[in-house]
């Protein structure tokens, strides 16, 4: 049960909660202060309020009922009753008047939150045993009270409003209301200042996932940001490293070999036009050709720097590639936008999937559209296609299907595992789904 409430409450953050970093940091630093503050308020201006107002009606009861005593006590002339009307302006600070031949009016609606209404009534009631009748908004900011002394005498009195409550409870709410915004401010202006440090971090990474440059990136913050941002530099620098290191090393290799094959090429040149040096020319070819794979696929995007690329261009020209070629390839909706990526990367990117489309479908159509801030490309053709349970065997390097389609030309097992090794390097990915028109459907997805 305890697990199941905790579970709930998980799920009620993760819900109505604020989902960034920045909004999450405020919540947890602001709300359990505005909260105690607000109890703290509650609790001092309930007794605040209850309090002064008891004893201010208490003490204007007490007044009211001094006068009526006075009244009682005298000969009950006009002339006594001038005498504590004096007494009332003087001594009590309260305007006073005394009506015959009058009655109290109709009782008026308590107004909403009234504590004074209800303190006077009770103690005007403890205090005798007379008819009264109270406004606590009349004009010029003032409270009235009329109380009937005997048939036919009203006694009419008007006090100030802080003779009677609290009138300071406003002014009380409003600095604590102040002084919480100011408390805000400060938070956020600090929580800002905190945060930055992180999102800059953070779209560091995403330009690194892409393959863009970082930039001027340098770790601040706090000390924990500050590690975090020195370890992603040195990732950095690691995997720089790396790649150049394995360039190096490719492009020694790759000299090699070229000139073994030039070799081969030069003295399959003196046979001539022997029928038996055609299968050896052939071969060769081949072994060109996968070796430019290999090379492909092992140097990435060759530390290629990313450029702004406008993407309908760059498709049309690998599809007039094929178009030469004789090929039922049509292309429409490309989004006509510009991207940064590398550009040599991109087009091998799409030569490899759309060259594997035109070599297994009759029909192929290349379209786009932007999508949840991506650019999705989808290569749909006719063929054999690929199935579902074999789909992600596919993207592994040098997998060779048994049945419906290899995946390039020389065989080897590489087209898709280029092109999705070019995608991650652009920070997107390449997905395998049925296509409309019966075969594949490579749906490519790039971040914008």
């Amino acid at each position: 049960m305890r697990n199941r409430l905790y579970d709930r409450f998980n799920e009620f953050l993760e819900t109505y909660a604020p989902h960034g970093l920045y909004g999450r940091a405020l919540a947890i630093m602001i709300t359990p202060v505005v909260l105690l503050q607000l109890l703290m308020a509650g609790v001092i201006i309930e007794r605040y309020w209850d309090n002064v107002t008891k004893v201010l009606a208490r003490s204007l009861s007490n007044e009211i009922g001094l006068l009526i005593t006075l009244y009682e006590r005298s000969d009950k002339s006009d002339h006594a009753l001038d005498d504590i009307k004096q007494l009332a302006h003087q001594k009590l600070r309260m305007d006073f008047y005394y009506r015959r031949g009058e009655e109290l009016p109709k009782p008026l609606a308590i107004p909403l939150l009234s504590l004074f209404d209800t303190k006077i009534k009770y103690y005007l009631s403890t205090e005798s045993d007379r008819n009264y009748w109270v406004n606590s908004s009349a004009p010029n900011g003032q409270v009235e009270i009329r109380v009937e002394v005997e048939k036919g005498l009203i006694f009419q009195t008007s006090v100030d409003a802080d003779r009677a409550h609290a009138v300071g409870t406003p002014l009380m709410l409003s600095f604590m209301v102040l002084s919480a915004l100011s408390l805000l401010g400060i938070a956020v202006i600090f929580m800002r200042n905190q945060i930055k440090p992180i999102l800059d971090l953070t779209k560091a990474a995403q330009e690194f996932g892409k393959g863009r440059e970082v930039g001027k990136f340098k770790p601040l913050g706090a000390t924990e940001v500050k590690l975090a941002g020195e370890a992603f530099l040195d990732m950095k620098r690691r995997i720089a490293r790396h790649v150049e290191q394995r360039t190096t090393m490719l492009a020694g290799v790759s000299h090699d070999l070229r000139t073994i094959l030039t070799r081969f090429r030069l003295e399959l040149a003196v046979l001539g036009d022997n029928p038996r040096a055609a299968p050896l020319r052939e071969d060769v070819n081949e072994m060109q050709q996968m070796l430019e794979d290999y090379m492909a696929f092992v140097r990435g995007d060759g530390g290629e720097q990313a450029l702004l690329l406008f993407v309908p261009d760059a498709v049309r020209a690998v599809v007039q590639t094929f178009e030469r070629e004789n090929s039922r390839i049509s292309y429409r909706e490309i989004p006509e936008i510009s991207i940064l990526l590398k550009a040599n990367a991109f087009r091998r990117l799409l030569t490899n999937i759309i060259g594997n489309a035109v070599r297994y479908g009759k029909t192929v159509t290349v379209k786009g559209e932007l999508k949840d801030e991506r650019l999705w490309l989808y290569v749909d053709d006719d063929g054999p296609g690929i199935p579902p349970h074999q789909r992600e065997d596919v993207f592994r390097p040098f997998v060779r299907l048994d049945e419906a389609r290899n995946l390039d030309k020389t065989g080897t097992g590489l087209g898709l595992a280029i092109a999705l090794d070019i995608a991650h390097a652009h920070g997107g990915d390449i997905l395998l789904q049925d296509s409309p028109l019966g075969g594949l459907r490579v749906a490519i997805k790039i971040p914008m």
